[in-house]
């Protein structure tokens, strides 16, 4: 089967089974299974491909099972980041709060970040890897995420993987940046959350009761692990900018920044 036609078979199959997006996503399996970008379909799509290979990943896409699962790994910022069940899915708008904290970092200095609740390390190996000086940990306690944490860091010498949970105490050099995209969905909305997003880990959605459990215990346990004039940035919820200012005691200059859909997405502020 050349490229061509196992596309146009993955869409048909795709829609036949009703799953969302299937040209796109027939697009993705079938350049995954051909080694090759979804930009350089059209330059290939008279090459052979295993079909075996493409039915076993339709076949996971008809089970509702996210792409980004199927296909093993997913772009992020300027890198690819291996993804898989247990580990929460790279985000477009998780690309933004690198770039914010890009915009403040001092790129001539020896920088110590920490990235808390890392999942796959997609935040803290994107700035150790435009931040040659930094020494980056990435803090991550799933057993299941750490292990894709630890093969994703491979492509960052200043990274440094910490299998430990955020609320104990965890001896690290002290940072002049923290860095989070913690859990910040609340428990009784879980259910009511896309098919294919309840596939992902709870463990990296649940918030607790009001979705700020994580907020709360950076604010505690991590504000005196960053220098005088440390700074903080969190991914936050759209609607929970004001509620985490009130949070953040141990911390001043507390500002909200939207998002390029201009809603509130990102916080950053400075140890007080």
């Amino acid at each position: 089967m050349t490229l061509k036609q196992a596309y146009s078979y993955s869409v048909q199959f795709l829609e036949g089974n009703k799953v969302d997006e299937a040209d796109f996503k027939a697009l993705c399996v079938s350049c995954r299974v051909a080694g090759i970008k979804n930009s350089e379909y059209l330059s290939h799509v008279n090459d052979d491909i295993i079909i075996s290979r493409l039915a076993k990943m339709l076949w996971r896409l008809k089970d509702g099972e996210p792409l980004q699962y199927v296909l093993g790994k997913w772009d992020f910022f300027e890198s690819e980041f291996y993804v898989g069940e247990g580990v929460l899915i790279p985000r477009p708008e998780t690309e933004e709060l690198v770039d914010l904290c890009l915009k403040y970092a001092d790129k001539d200095k020896k920088l110590v970040i920490y990235d808390l609740c890392a999942g796959t390390g997609c935040i803290g190996i994107s700035l150790a890897k435009k931040l040659k000086n930094a020494d980056v940990y990435c803090v991550e306690k799933s057993e299941a995420a750490f292990e894709y944490l630890k093969k994703n860091s491979k492509q960052a010498k200043n990274v440094i993987p910490v299998c430990a949970d955020i609320s104990k105490d965890i001896e690290l050099p002290t940072a002049d940046i923290i860095v989070s995209n913690p859990p910040y969905i609340k428990s009784d909305e879980l259910e009511a959350l896309q098919s294919e997003v309840k596939k992902e880990p709870s463990l990296a959605l649940d918030g607790g009761k009001d979705g700020l459990d994580f907020y709360r215990v950076i604010n505690s346990k991590w504000a005196d692990k960053l220098t005088d004039g440390g700074m903080l940035f969190l991914e936050i919820g759209n609607e929970q900018g004001n509620e985490i200012k009130s949070i953040l005691t141990h911390f001043k200059n507390i500002e909200i920044h939207k998002d390029l859909y201009k809603n509130d997405r990102m916080v950053t502020a400075v140890r007080a």
